[in-house]
């Protein structure tokens, strides 16, 4: 490098706060790839998310999804057809007092998460 060119800056294009260059620009794109991958990451790292999510359901469908009564159990149920039922819920083809309401508070990841939790529980008596 010359001495003439030695501290000075390739300027990229002129951004809304002043000149980019290609330092800033490459550290722009690490930081929204980390931010990116830290939500993933997060649900990735705990094992117990989809447990600790479908614990809202046990007030009607029973611990690990052995419900008493006239309530649906969830133990033992394929993960798409929950994933199905969960969809009519949200899109309203399915008539319901709360679970319409319920099924919308959850991202999709998350009801794949739970739907997967209540496949691999053991249906009661079986």
């Amino acid at each position: 490098m010359s001495p003439a060119r030695r501290g000075t800056r390739r300027v990229l294009h002129a951004g809304p706060f002043g000149p980019v260059t290609r330092g800033a620009r490459s550290l722009v794109l690490a930081a929204a790839t980390l931010l990116g991958l830290a939500g993933q990451a997060a649900m990735a790292q705990d094992a117990n998310l989809g447990r600790n999510l479908a614990a809202t359901c046990a007030n009607c469908h029973g611990t690990n999804g052995n419900a008493r009564g006239d309530m649906k159990p969830l133990a033992g149920m394929p993960a798409d057809k929950m994933l199905a039922m969960l969809a009519d819920f949200r899109s309203g083809n399915q008539p319901a007092t709360i679970m319409h309401q319920i099924s919308k508070g959850y991202t999709e990841e998350q009801l794949k998460l739970v739907a997967a939790y209540f496949a691999a529980q053991k249906p009661a008596g079986k």
